[in-house]
């Protein structure tokens, strides 16, 4: 595929391409339609022969081309593929979409501080687990460390003092930056406010700006309601001391957020929730303290 590629890339070769699509030509007639000379032509109907494009075959003392419509199939089957991937419904590229126009609109927002002071969201998830395991996954670093960043990041530091006034930590990266050699894609420092083990989690936590000042502040309120098929969460964010920088982080709340408690969702389904030996990338510092 590779070779097919390099070879389409040149428009000279493109136009050979497209004047063979109507039909076999010698070479002589195809530089001519070109307005390009013989030996060049030539030259790139043997490289775009090599990558399968074209065939050929000596009539007399003239040379015959014609194109070879399977390696188009090929090609155009493996770009509507990538296509179909790329345009599944409610997949990443629509969440990406999604985000660059909340971006847009937020940063239109933002002209001074305090803009988004008093900006609420509320997330609602009903789990398949009872309120017990679920508050083990809210408040224990290594559970929190399965589902709490958005899709494709992963925890890098994680530090959550389960007790009122304890410390919280989250740092996060790429998810395929496994060496830590990219840069830091989200840093959030906080406390704890309200600890009532399997009804209640209240904490506070404020995303860092690049230059190491607070984005803003988010007041989160975590209730647990145990139901017949087994717990109802209740999430609610208020934000305050926002800054103009935080238009960006804002934007991100809603749909990284929601993505996150999707994860704790599917991490509750699998049954795998033992805390014991769990492994855990070699590059992230967990830490949980009740």
């Amino acid at each position: 595929m590779d070779a097919l590629l390099t070879a389409l890339a040149d428009p000279a070769r493109w136009r050979l391409v497209s004047l063979l699509a109507e039909r076999p030509r010698p070479v002589g007639v195809l530089a001519q339609l070109a307005g390009a000379r013989q030996p060049q032509t030539t030259k790139h109907l043997q490289t775009l022969e090599r990558a399968g494009v074209v065939t050929s075959q000596r009539t007399g003392r003239r040379r015959v081309y014609a194109l070879r419509p399977a390696a188009l199939h090929d090609l155009a089957a493996a770009l509507t593929l990538l296509a179909d991937t790329a345009d599944q419904a409610g997949g990443p590229q629509a969440t990406y979409d999604r985000y660059g126009l909340s971006l847009r609109t937020e940063r239109l927002a933002a002209q001074e501080s305090g803009w988004a002071d008093g900006r609420s969201f509320r997330f609602l998830r009903s789990l398949a687990a009872h309120p017990e395991l679920v508050w083990c996954h809210l408040t224990e670093a290594s559970l929190l460390a399965r589902w709490w960043t958005p899709d494709d990041l992963r925890v890098s530091e994680l530090v959550f003092e389960a007790r009122p006034g304890g410390l919280i930590v989250q740092e996060y990266r790429d998810a395929e930056d496994v060496d830590g050699s990219d840069l830091v894609a989200g840093r959030s420092e906080g406390a704890v406010e309200d600890v009532r083990p399997g009804e209640h989690l209240a904490y506070r936590l404020s995303p860092l700006l690049p230059g190491g000042g607070l984005a803003f502040t988010a007041h989160v309120d975590l209730g647990l309601r145990p139901t017949v098929t087994g717990t109802d969460l209740d999430v609610r964010w208020r934000i305050t001391d926002s800054t103009v920088e935080s238009a960006d982080f804002v934007a991100g709340i809603e749909i990284g957020f929601g993505q996150s408690l999707d994860r704790l969702a599917a991490d509750l389904v699998t049954g795998s929730h033992d805390n014991d030996g769990t492994e855990h990338d070699t590059n992230t510092d967990i830490r949980s303290t009740k």
